[in-house]
This record gives structure tokens, C-alpha cells and sequence, in this order.
């Protein structure tokens, strides 16, 4: 049995695992050099850390990663970005190489099994200012401070919703910026209802407890406030962010008038939860429910071979994309996942419903809004051209509103904005493109290795 894995986070390392121990071949791709994805995200190999695994958030998550890439039977391609896939021929077409670099290899995969492991990308509400440099997503922010030892800011605030901002900010703590405050949007009220409902269920997450108290300590540590029912609703500066103006906001997150404060900072990051990527699923002709890859109970998608587990599938963080993903790997090469398996992923699935109770985008989000507010950075489409192509009566539904206002058809290819102009206007739902990543003509033109001129 061949199984192909795409992502090498959480969900595609353990399902690489389990995949080795039911006897199958195991091929793990990953755009990044190294594995881990964004949760065990590592430093570069030049810069010689003494002690890696602490940056993979324990030493047995770091043994892991070693103990699967280093198994005979399974073979790590860094660099490798899956381009398209071919339904006929059930065939991943891969290159390999740096995304923004020359001479890359053309290659192709035939599994017998491919388990879809693509992550998800932060999701950022847009508001005025929002596309000054300097405003950058809470992932980006700490990917730079994971991956790479650097601070976007010497004054940054954290802001957004969702327990990610604390990681976040702990990140940005050990590379020496000064992190003014964590503002999380939902007031305590929402966030209390969530976590606390069930609250007998809380004891299968004990280990989420002992992260919050690590942060918690990391943050009274360093005197950095952080505060419910509050956001950002404007960025300031002329050349980069010189200033940020936060609210206070209700349930709905409307702003309460004359709760307005501005904090100087030469650095904002901001993230309001996660959006996957399906673009690979979408590809393979997977159904898609609210946006996530659709899966049954043993990581299926409605495409035969073909299963998913992670971010693609529901928001749930690492501890839900591993138990997916050991899933997914067991039964991909044939296996029968134990009850003990399959119990533990069950566990985890109800901390995905928990969180999004708990950490709601609001409504009323839009209110933050102005006609002159940048929606689609790519095409600086703005809010008001949006408004109004969607109320056009002459030119109505999502295809004719995107060509006519291009929200959504730049460089990135509606990831940043595409979940904002659906939520605004419709105008945004996934297509099947038969090139699912940026490539050049020459390597579309060149001839897969391995196959007859």
C-alpha cells in the first residue's frame, strides 16, 4: 500500500505514523523546509539550536518527527508543492523546490491512498488601515518569531479572538518586543458560556489547562494586560501603523460609543480564527461543508482513496488534527483503527465544537467598516464598490461580482479576503481550479520526470 500524505503538521505526521505501523509506504510532502507545520514550527538548521525540541512544544512531539521521517519505508519531500491533481489518472503533480525559485523538479505521484493534511490559514476581519505595513496576522507574526528569531515590532499589540492570541503573544515575549496588551474581541460572558458548558467533558483537555497557565504566567510575568470584549477597529500611519484605535464591543461585536482608546505601536497583529485550505480537496472533487472538507467516521472524504484530517476538516487545533490524523494514516493503509483510536479522536472533535462556541466571530463585525475601507488587498477593492455591485440588480450573483469589482481574483487568489466578501456579499464559494498553485509557463511546459517525451 502507497500512501500519500500532503501536510506534514500535526494531522500529516500522525497520520504518517499510523500509516507506517499498519506496513503501508508513506510519501509526506510539505511546501516548508522542515516538518511540523505552523503548531511545531522550527528554526532553521543554520542557526543550531541547542535545544530544538522546545520549539516543537515537547520532546515528544520532537522524537516523533524524527522517528517518522527517519523510517525506511517512508520518504520526506521538503519543498514540494502539489500543483494539481488529475482525477482520472488519480495523479498528484508536484514540484519540487523553493515556491519563489528557478529549476524546480516536476514530478508525479500515483497512491493508492492520499490523505489530505493542508492546514488552514489565518482568518483577519479587515478594518480601516488594515493594509498598512505593519499589520500583520497573529500567524505570520508567529511564525516569524518561531521560525525565525524575529520580532515584527519593538510595540506590538495583540489582538483578535480565539485562544491562539496567547501563544501568540507569548512568541513575541521571547524575541524581546513589548507586547502592550492582548485584546480578545468576545466579552467574557460569550467565552465563559463556552468553555464552561459540559463542563465534565473539560477533563479530557487537562493539557490545554497547563498551556493557559504558561501563558497566563508568561504574561503577568512581563505585565501584559489582556482584556475581554475589546478589539481593534483602526490602524493609523502614513508610511506603516503609527497608532491603532481600539473599542469596546458587545456580544454581536458592535462598538460601544465612547469606549475608544488608542495605543501607539509600531506593530499590530490580528487574527480572528482560522479558514482552511481545501484548494487540493476542491481539486480531487471532495464535497465541502461550510467550507470544510466533508468526512466520515473514519477520515473518508466523499472521493474514494482520498481522506482528510486537521484544519480542513474543523478548526480544533493540534491535539484534533493528530488524533484525526492517526486515523486517517491507520485506515488509509488498510488498517482498522482501534476503539481506543477512535475514542480519543472523538474526545478531541468536541474541543473544535467547544471552541467555536467560546471564541464566535460576531455579526455586527461590519459596523467597524467604512465606504473607503480595503477589503480585497490584492485588487484594493473597497468596501463601498462591494456594497454596491452587490445591490447592482442589472449584474446580480457571485460571478458577475467578482468580474466586475475583482475582489478575490489577485495574486492570492480570494485566501485572504474570500471568506470576508462571502460574509459581506456571496460572492466568494470555491471553484475546482485545475492549477491549485501559483506556476510558471516553463515548468507547466516541461516534461514530468519519469514519464516518455
Amino acid at each position: 500500500m502507497n500512501v500519500v500524505i500532503v501536510g506534514a503538521g500535526p494531522a500529516g505526521l500522525a497520520a504518517a505514523e499510523h500509516a507506517l505501523r499498519a506496513g503501508a509506504r508513506v510519501t509526506v510532502l510539505d511546501q516548508a523546509e522542515t516538518p511540523g507545520g505552523q503548531y511545531h514550527r522550527m528554526l532553521p538548521e543554520a542557526y543550531a539550536a541547542r535545544r530544538p525540541e522546545r520549539v516543537q512544544h515537547g520532546r515528544a512531539e520532537f522524537d516523533r518527527r524524527r522517528r517518522v521521517l527517519s523510517h525506511p519505508r517512508c520518504r520526506w519531500w521538503p519543498g514540494s508543492t502539489v500543483w494539481a491533481f488529475d482525477r482520472v489518472e488519480n495523479k498528484v503533480h508536484v514540484l519540487r523546490g523553493q515556491s519563489d525559485g528557478k529549476g524546480r523538479r516536476r514530478l508525479a505521484l500515483v497512491p493508492d491512498a492520499l490523505i489530505l493534511a493542508t492546514g488552514a490559514h489565518d482568518r483577519t476581519l479587515p478594518f480601516p488601515g488594515w493594509e498598512l505595513p505593519g499589520v500583520y496576522t497573529a500567524g505570520a507574526a508567529q511564525a516569524l518569531a518561531k521560525g525565525e528569531r524575529v520580532a515584527i515590532g519593538e510595540r506590538v499589540l495583540v489582538a483578535g479572538a480565539g485562544p491562539f492570541l496567547l501563544p501568540v503573544a507569548e512568541s513575541l515575549l521571547g524575541v524581546g518586543a513589548e507586547v502592550v496588551a492582548v485584546l480578545e474581541a468576545n466579552p467574557f460572558s460569550t467565552v465563559r458560556k463556552g468553555w464552561s458548558a459540559q463542563s465534565w467533558r473539560l477533563a479530557a483537555h487537562a493539557g490545554k489547562a497547563g498551556e493557559l497557565v504558561r501563558y497566563a504566567a508568561a504574561l503577568a510575568r512581563h505585565r501584559v494586560p489582556y482584556r475581554l470584549g475589546r478589539a481593534v477597529i483602526e490602524a493609523r500611519g502614513a508610511d506603516r501603523v503609527r497608532e491603532v484605535v481600539t473599542a469596546q464591543v458587545r456580544a454581536d461585536w458592535s462598538i460601544v460609543p465612547g469606549t475608544e482608546r488608542t495605543f501607539e505601536v509600531d506593530a499590530v497583529c490580528v487574527g480572528h480564527g482560522f479558514v482552511p485550505q481545501p484548494e487540493l480537496a476542491v481539486a480531487a472533487g471532495c464535497a465541502l461543508d461550510d467550507g470544510f472538507v466533508r468526512v466520515d467516521a473514519t477520515q473518508r472524504t466523499t472521493v474514494d482513496g482520498v481522506f482528510a484530517a486537521g484544519e480542513i476538516t474543523g478548526i480544533g487545533g493540534a491535539v484534533t488534527a493528530a488524533a484525526e490524523g492517526a486515523v486517517a494514516g491507520c485506515v488509509a493503509a488498510g488498517g482498522e483503527p482501534s476503539p481506543g483510536l477512535l475514542r480519543a479522536r472523538d474526545r478531541a472533535l468536541t474541543f473544535t465544537e467547544r471552541l467555536a462556541t467560546a471564541h464566535p466571530i460576531g455579526a455586527a463585525w461590519r459596523s467597524w467598516l467604512r465606504e473607503d475601507t480595503i477589503i480585497c488587498r490584492c485588487e484594493e477593492t473597497t468596501y463601498g464598490e462591494l456594497r454596491r455591485a452587490a445591490e447592482d440588480t442589472v449584474c446580480p450573483g457571485p460571478h458577475a461580482l467578482k468580474l466586475g469589482t475583482r475582489a478575490g481574483l489577485g495574486p492570492c487568489q480570494g485566501r485572504v479576503c474570500g471568506p470576508t466578501v462571502s460574509e459581506l456579499c456571496g460572492g466568494a464559494e470555491r471553484h475546482h481550479r485545475p492549477i491549485i498553485q501559483p506556476i510558471r509557463l516553463g515548468e507547466l511546459a516541461a516534461r514530468t520526470e519519469g514519464e516518455p517525451e
